[in-house]
């Protein structure tokens, strides 16, 4: 993994013994000053006890570390769970001589068990004393949970005559299908930048990355994004609708798309990424509705990880997606080998098309012939290791 460095922010991933793995479990965040804040936090109603402690921290907009920790989701752990939340965050802010209430807390992990904030004090204590500018990557190492690989990306962009770095980690293997975030993902940039601006990009860039995937149709609730701008690159504040936030937001999507793709070649159990290209809807929404609806399709899934053209499952998502639509009209073709051709089946096409689903990625096109709008969504099979990972999680 090459070095990733963010010019005033430093980093730190430890082991505190959270996981029975010995890995690393625990990581720090740390701006030199205090930043720009923007999040997204998920949707399910069930929300662990760090995503509200961290709902209440983005109220000022403005956040200057993140301490998370892996292998313990502090979901579902009721008041003490919100105590352990705070705690983790005073312990952070002593370790590292900011205000407590400028320190963002998450977890991820299994449902349901108190953090062992033994271990976790320690923890903090440890990776404070460590924290460096060319720890990025530990830090990606120890927010993974069923994961296995980091997922990191980067990029860099010029504001008038100053150079701008953006990189980010996110995390997620497993739960992912979100609404408003993915599993765990972290944006830094040294840029300075007004907040409406960072809200506004960070929507923007997540509506067409991280709202884009799918593993298991499972929502987590842990899951966070949060980006942060702390202005050490020194330039103007990148205001809206400058070309300098327009160079902020192609930089955003680019990362975030990489580690988009990434979630889903991760996917538990996965063997294939599959982007699902729904063209000709009457609206950008219909299509990501039919996208989505075909993406989650458990008989769809497993047809991938069989290399098997299955068209009739993929028509009949199509046609409980709850999109009205014309079936007589619809194609479907995978990497240009049309195997249903106005809503009719061609199966002279399946061995051809079968050679393509045995690639380790692939696109799947639906064309309505319905209109203009188009939406992409990415999505993995699913295979016999999601079941014995699944099945085997907690025990």
């Amino acid at each position: 993994m090459p070095i990733i460095r963010v010019p005033g922010f430093k980093f730190a991933g430890v082991t505190c013994g959270i996981k029975k793995s010995k890995k690393k479990d625990l990581a720090l965040i740390f701006s030199e000053r205090p930043a720009t804040a923007a999040a997204l936090f998920t949707t399910n109603r069930v929300k662990a006890a760090p995503v509200l402690v961290g709902m209440k921290r983005m109220q000022r907009g403005i956040i200057q570390a993140v301490v998370a920790n892996s292998g313990n989701a502090n979901a579902c752990t009721g008041a003490g769970g919100m105590r352990d939340a705070e705690a983790m965050c005073r312990e952070a802010g002593v370790r590292l001589g900011i205000n407590p209430g400028l320190v963002l807390p998450s977890s991820t992990g299994v449902i349901g068990v108190p953090l062992p904030m033994a271990k976790v004090k320690s923890g903090i204590e440890k990776a404070a004393a460590v924290l460096s500018a060319g720890s990025f990557s530990q830090a990606a190492e120890a927010i993974l949970t069923t994961d296995r690989f980091a997922k990191t990306a980067s990029a860099s962009f010029r504001v008038n005559d100053k150079k701008v770095v953006l990189a980010a980690m996110v995390k997620g293997a497993g739960m992912i299908a979100p609404n408003m975030a993915t599993m765990l993902a972290y944006i830094l940039t040294d840029a300075a930048v007004e907040a409406g601006t960072l809200r506004a990009v960070l929507k923007l860039a997540a509506e067409e990355t991280f709202h884009c995937v799918t593993v298991d149709g499972d929502m987590s609730t842990n899951d966070t994004v949060l980006f942060l701008a702390n202005g050490a690159a020194g330039n103007a504040p990148i205001r809206r609708g400058s070309r300098a936030e327009r160079r902020l937001a192609e930089a955003a999507r680019e990362v975030m798309k990489e580690l988009a793709i990434k979630l889903v070649e991760d996917g538990e159990g996965a063997t294939k990424v599959v982007e699902i290209f729904v063209v000709g809807a009457r609206s950008v929404a219909e299509a990501k509705k039919v996208a989505f609806t075909v993406a989650n399709s458990k008989l769809v899934k497993t047809a991938f990880f069989g290399s098997d053209p299955n068209f009739g499952r993929i028509m009949a998502a199509i046609g409980y997606a709850g999109v009205p639509i014309r079936p007589e009209r619809i194609d479907v073709g995978f990497d240009g080998v049309t195997v249903v051709k106005n809503g009719v089946g061609m199966p002279s096409r399946e061995r051809a098309a079968a050679r393509v689903l045995r690639r380790l990625s692939f696109r799947l096109k639906i064309h309505l012939h319905q209109g203009k709008a188009s939406a992409a969504v990415w999505t993995s099979d699913l295979s016999y290791e999601y079941v014995r990972i699944n099945s085997a999680y907690r025990t």
